[in-house]
């Protein structure tokens, strides 16, 4: 808005700078982007993220199956120096055991996992994820997690768009205020010597 009123106000100002015309401009060409061009980078970017994380999402349930396995006993704890905090903070959720499950071939298989602390007794079964040869994998990416990514991958490059139109403004106003000093540098510089002498119309 304040754009607006600026060239409002240099259109038939006798002031008026080119500078200040210039000025205006800018102004109004950076507040348009930032309520049109922002937005539409953010949407732009979070629509791709959010195509590219699904189709890895379907190749991901593609290449996966989910199984039943059942603790047959606590896995050994292998020796070793001391677990880190994040793997201490791990452990207090997760487990690991010796599970047995079925492959999507229909082959028994036997391994070693990771379960939650609430089913690492023997005899529990909880959901496990493999590949197509039966070897335990992740879970694929859940949607509602794809959304967030895709969410703040938008938010992203909507603040990085916005951050550049704001930087390129405050450029060219440095640049117009350099121009504007330089002018009155030599402005002065001009008159400077005559000024207040009698005769010279100062």
């Amino acid at each position: 808005m304040r754009a607006v009123t600026g060239l409002w106000r240099w259109r038939h100002n006798p002031l008026r700078r080119t500078t200040d015309l210039v000025e205006a401009w800018v102004a109004l060409v950076a507040a348009v982007a930032l309520c049109v061009a922002v937005p539409l980078a953010g949407w732009a970017a979070g629509s791709s993220a959010q195509r590219s994380l699904q189709r890895a999402i379907h190749a991901q349930q593609q290449g996966r199956a989910e199984t039943t396995a059942r603790v047959l006993r606590p896995a050994p704890t292998p020796p070793g120096p001391a677990a880190s905090s994040e793997q201490a903070a791990e452990q207090r959720f997760r487990r690991a055991v010796v599970a047995d499950w079925t492959a999507p071939d229909g082959t028994p298989r036997t391994g070693t996992v990771t379960t939650s602390r609430g089913s690492a007794s023997p005899g529990d079964t909880f959901s496990l994820w493999t590949d197509r040869t039966g070897r335990p994998v992740p879970a694929p990416l859940a949607r509602d997690t794809a959304r967030a990514h895709a969410f703040i991958a938008g938010l992203t490059a909507a603040l990085l768009a916005g951050l550049g139109v704001e930087t390129v403004r405050r450029l060219v106003m440095r640049r117009l205020l350099l121009h504007r000093y330089a002018r009155l540098d030599r402005a002065w510089a001009s008159v400077g010597p005559d000024w207040g002498r009698t005769g010279t119309g100062s």
